[in-house]
């Protein structure tokens, strides 16, 4: 049984996965109360699916770009329980969670989250064998500035606030919004995407993975 925890935005998702399906799955929205949240929704999730901490195989987490608070939380918990339990450990970017959950679209798909201050943090992913690359790094940038880069048909996926649903709404680029549950970062691909590195071994060291926070070298600034 694979356990994943995103906790890198306010929005937080677990879940946990058998290699074949999901047997618990919970998404939800939090006012950076990310501390004293965690925890009892871990122990709800492994309640409600039957599982014991032993019973896990692996551990999944999103390593960001995100919030300070939030990944610091989540890769501690991430970490602590891999080198506990002496489990794999898998490390995904936050934003390759976003377009996993993303069906296939001709053009080129735009994954972003909100970085604060009327900035968004956003990369871009093209579509190819059956699956979404990405097709550049990570930036944070405005919402006017990343409107204006598109050129052709583009779908826009993931945390899209009022002012970004109103930006994207009136322009007159050839730009989609995937649909609010399509858009929403859930553990269940975290998941998935940590199903197939596991098998693939590729795997991370637990004492050696850090955080990709949204103010640090690696995320690209304007």
């Amino acid at each position: 049984m694979l356990l994943a925890i995103d906790t890198a935005t306010q929005f937080m998702s677990l879940a946990l996965h058998d290699g074949r399906q999901v047997w618990y799955e919970a998404t939800w929205h939090t006012t950076n109360n990310h501390t004293i949240e965690l925890t009892p929704a871990l122990q709800r999730a492994m309640k409600y699916a039957g599982v014991q901490p032993q019973e896990l195989s692996a551990i999944a987490v999103s390593q960001g770009p995100g919030s300070f608070t939030g990944l610091r939380i989540g890769l501690g918990v991430a970490k602590g329980l891999a080198l506990a339990q002496g489990i794999r450990l898998v490390a995904v970017p936050t934003l390759e969670i976003v377009a996993a959950a993303i069906p296939p679209f001709q053009g080129p798909l735009v994954a972003v989250l909100l970085a604060g201050r009327g900035r968004v943090c956003a990369q871009r992913f093209r579509w190819s064998r059956d699956a979404w690359w990405p097709a550049g790094p990570a930036e944070i940038t405005g919402w006017t500035d990343l409107i204006d880069t598109v050129e052709h048909e583009t779908l826009f996926a993931g945390e899209i606030d009022q002012t970004g649903h109103t930006l994207l709404d009136a322009t007159e680029r050839p730009i989609r919004i995937a649909p609010g549950a399509t858009a929403l970062r859930r553990a269940g691909f975290l998941a998935e995407i940590a199903w197939a590195r596991v098998d693939a071994d590729e795997t991370d060291d637990p004492a050696a993975v850090t955080p990709i926070y949204l103010h640090q070298p690696g995320v690209a600034h304007p």
